[in-house]
């Protein structure tokens, strides 16, 4: 992949009020004005071939329109232009609208009774609220923390993503650039940072992930100090978000679970079950044309509403498929983990990542490599038991074989040459927020 670059080919700086557009072969940015693409034509078209791979590579490839029922727009004054999603029209028709509570679904245990044994007990399965921090083991800045704060440790001039949710696609800036705006007055856009991983900044020396977590995590547990590939980095995000933020739904990447801890502010999040249904429909909504004026948790049979106000923190299970709207100014930090209560789900959803042709950029790092780690480690661990004379549990034997019919397919399709590139590099990632 390219690097990105800091200057356009006019030379001019990354700057948050002039539009930028990505070449989606060579991956450089480019200004919207340079290149002769205009900010409100940018949402039609699927694929962008820059001035010099347009030689190569043809002309941008536009999305091309389909006509769907009514009952399928999320709502619009005028109802022959269905309503796009992260525009101020769908913000506020979402802020109307009233949704199952969560609360028949999630589980609220304290800090201190949130442990591996509580999960083996009730599994891991459903969203897991926890009303203070106390207990959890987790450490995180005071509620005096700004996002000038988290411009100091992490650097100014660190070039990180941001969305821009009124056209829900990606751009670049400058932290410091990011700053300034979160702090001004007047926003002409809605922007939102929901994959600044820090792991590798001095802010990372004020969080520590919950001690549950850090348990559980198969990066953190078994991914080898002797290892030739880069230990990937989801572990520690800052996610910075303005009113009116908004993620659309997905999954997080090689279904990994997540935590959330508001710091400031609040965050809602609109919660589907995994079921092989709504994954269905999840994958076929994903790859639509029309995407961005269809809502999704419409599609199915019941998509939960949960709150999380400041100083509380959500769990979010393996698969479980959710959007995020942002009602006030927030300041969250959250992490991505890999763990053995369901190993089958996450192996689910790094299939239907594979089937929808997810970009890299957004694919845990080395999946199938930590898989491999994993598969031996639960192999010795079975070999232990059984010299003891005990015996595993059940969601290890399940996970397991869910495991050993996953590396069969993956020597089928001849994939192990590409687990180990003779360059191996760990991308930028997000996680929803």
């Amino acid at each position: 992949m390219a690097s990105v670059p800091v200057y356009c080919l006019c030379r001019l700086p990354y700057d948050v009020t002039r539009f930028m557009i990505e070449c989606d072969v060579c991956q450089d940015w480019f200004h919207g004005s340079c290149v002769g693409v205009e900010e409100d034509k940018a949402t039609e078209i699927d694929q962008y071939h820059c001035p010099d791979c347009e030689k190569l590579h043809g002309p941008s490839v536009m999305k091309r329109r389909k006509c769907i029922p009514k009952q399928e727009s999320f709502g619009s004054v005028d109802k022959s232009q269905p309503v796009q999603t992260g525009s101020q029209t769908f913000i506020q028709e979402l802020r109307s609208r009233t949704f199952p509570s969560a609360d028949e679904v999630i589980l609220r245990p304290t800090g201190y009774q949130l442990t591996v044994e509580y999960l083996e007990e009730n599994s891991f399965s459903v969203p897991i609220l926890v009303a203070k921090k106390d207990g959890l083991g987790m450490t995180v800045p005071p509620t005096s923390f700004t996002v000038n704060d988290v411009e100091r440790y992490v650097g100014s001039e660190k070039i990180i993503d941001v969305i821009d949710v009124a056209r829900q696609a990606d751009c670049k800036m400058k932290l410091g650039d990011f700053v300034k705006y979160y702090n001004s007055g007047d926003r002409e856009k809605v922007l939102n940072v929901i994959s600044l991983e820090f792991s590798d900044t001095r802010l990372s020396n004020l969080v520590e992930t919950p001690r549950l977590v850090r348990k559980l995590s198969w990066v953190e547990n078994l991914w080898p100090e002797s290892s030739l590939f880069e230990r990937p980095s989801v572990q520690k995000y800052c996610l910075m978000g303005v009113k009116d933020s908004y993620t659309d739904f997905h999954i997080d990447f090689g279904g990994t679970s997540v935590w959330y801890h508001v710091l400031k502010g609040e965050k809602i999040f609109y919660l589907i079950r995994p079921t092989s249904a709504n994954l269905a429909l999840f994958e076929c909504w994903s790859s639509s044309n029309n995407q961005n004026e269809m809502f999704y948790g419409d599609q199915v049979d019941k998509c939960y509403k949960c709150s999380v106000k400041q100083g509380q923190t959500l769990f979010i299970p393996t698969g479980w498929i959710h959007a995020v709207l942002t009602p006030l100014d927030c300041i969250a930090f959250g992490g991505n983990f890999l763990h053995s209560l369901n190993i089958e789900m996450q192996l689910k959803a790094y299939e239907i990542e594979k089937r929808l042709n997810t970009a890299d950029l957004f694919k845990f790092p080395n999946f199938e490599t930590i898989c491999w780690y994993v598969g031996k480690h639960l192999l010795d661990t079975f070999r232990g038991l059984r010299e003891n004379g005990r015996h595993p549990a059940h969601y290890l034997v399940h996970g397991a074989k869910s495991l050993n019919m996953a590396f069969r397919s993956w020597m089928k399709k001849e994939v192990t040459s590409n687990l180990f590139p003779p360059h191996s590099t760990v991308k930028p990632l997000r996680i929803g927020g």
